[in-house]
């Protein structure tokens, strides 16, 4: 099924962007950006891909990134994550900055561990949110607290707060699509049916299991080269449990091109053009696979304005670089990028009668 398309990509609704994309007749904003609004984590899971950043006490002032958003949206900025590389709800304001994110004409969304999605801010920004998604590595009090390493009583109120909350959607009618993912590893497999009938149990509209992708600057190197073979077998059981309501999201498409031995394309064609990333110290990046990589740092929003970074000579350097220097080789394997890149390698590279509609 996978009404919300997690394992594909949606840029081909952007048919607008992609257009000056294609003519390169102006500079093409980002239609969506990652936003990182607090540096630390108040957890330290086995699998993190930014644990070399080294979750730092650090956070983006209210005000600066209210009035950045705004700019973002008259710059034809449509959605916006607030994620990264640390814990997004230890910020204290950020059912604020969501509400003026969703008044500003952006989408919100949150991916977060959701120990600290308490009652009030759930009532908050549930109505201006268009997602939330937790990240739950676990069906189990024990296995959770191994893999997330914190205390088991994390996972009770996390599925606590998650329940809460679903409930109080309903209540006030919120749009919002609350969902629940888990990164398949040995040690919480056995859980994912698990996982999936609880999120389905608890009022939750999806519940994704999704593979693990070696980011290159990690610390940790323990899950390095994992193939999904063997776990494919559980999806029918999965999947049996997805309905009009709920619905499990097996990403075997993205297992499987973690066997493809050659690339499908040779070149990165979505960076730095249709997305943005911007750390929790304010400094704005093209690809949340090289975050501390000067090659693909444009600015810092503490400085300037996102249209001086945007329109800077680091992101116009970036860009030739990517264009003419990038080995793709180093990248990360199934990037947040892959299937858009995918889709617009083909635009730029059609196969023969491409008339024969």
């Amino acid at each position: 099924m996978d009404r919300f398309k997690i394992d594909s990509h949606k840029i081909n609704y952007h048919v607008d962007r992609v257009a000056e994309w294609m003519m390169r007749s102006k500079t093409v904003y980002p239609i969506y950006v990652e936003i990182t609004p607090s540096g630390a984590c108040n957890h330290r899971c086995t699998f993190c891909a930014v644990d070399y950043i080294g979750y730092k006490m650090r956070f983006l002032e209210k005000d600066l990134l209210k009035n950045r958003i705004s700019e973002m949206a008259q710059k034809g900025v449509r959605s916006i994550m607030f994620a990264g590389e640390g814990e997004p709800l230890l910020h204290k304001h950020l059912a604020e900055v969501i509400r003026h994110t969703s008044e500003a004409g952006i989408d919100a969304s949150i991916t977060t561990n959701a120990v600290a999605l308490t009652e009030k801010f759930a009532r908050e920004a549930l109505p201006h949110t268009t997602w939330i998604k937790a990240s739950v590595n676990a069906g189990t009090r024990d296995a959770y607290a191994e893999i997330h390493r914190t205390k088991p009583e994390d996972f009770d109120r996390v599925i606590a707060n998650l329940k809460r909350a679903a409930e109080i959607k309903k209540e006030i009618g919120a749009p919002c699509a609350l969902g629940a993912q888990m990164v398949l590893l040995p040690e919480n497999a056995s859980g994912a049916v698990t996982l999936a009938m609880l999120g389905k149990s608890i009022g939750l509209d999806y519940v994704v299991i999704k593979p693990y992708s070696q980011h290159n600057m990690s610390v940790t190197h323990e899950y390095e080269g994992m193939r999904y073979d063997d776990y494919l077998t559980m999806a029918d059981e999965l999947e049996r449990l997805s309905d009009d309501r709920f619905e499990v999201v097996f990403r075997r498409h993205t297992m499987d091109k973690l066997n493809e031995s050659n690339p499908y394309y040779t070149q990165c064609q979505a960076t730095p053009h249709f997305w943005a990333y911007i750390m929790a110290d304010g400094a704005v990046y093209g690809c949340s696979a090289y975050l501390e990589d000067e090659r693909f740092n444009y600015g810092n929003i503490n400085q300037n304005t996102f249209e001086e970074i945007w329109e800077g000579e680091k992101r116009k350097a970036s860009a030739d670089y990517v264009e003419h220097g990038l080995d793709i080789t180093e990248c990360r394997k199934n990037c947040r990028m892959d299937e858009v890149n995918r889709y617009l390698w083909d635009l730029k590279h059609p196969p023969q009668h491409v008339n024969f509609i």
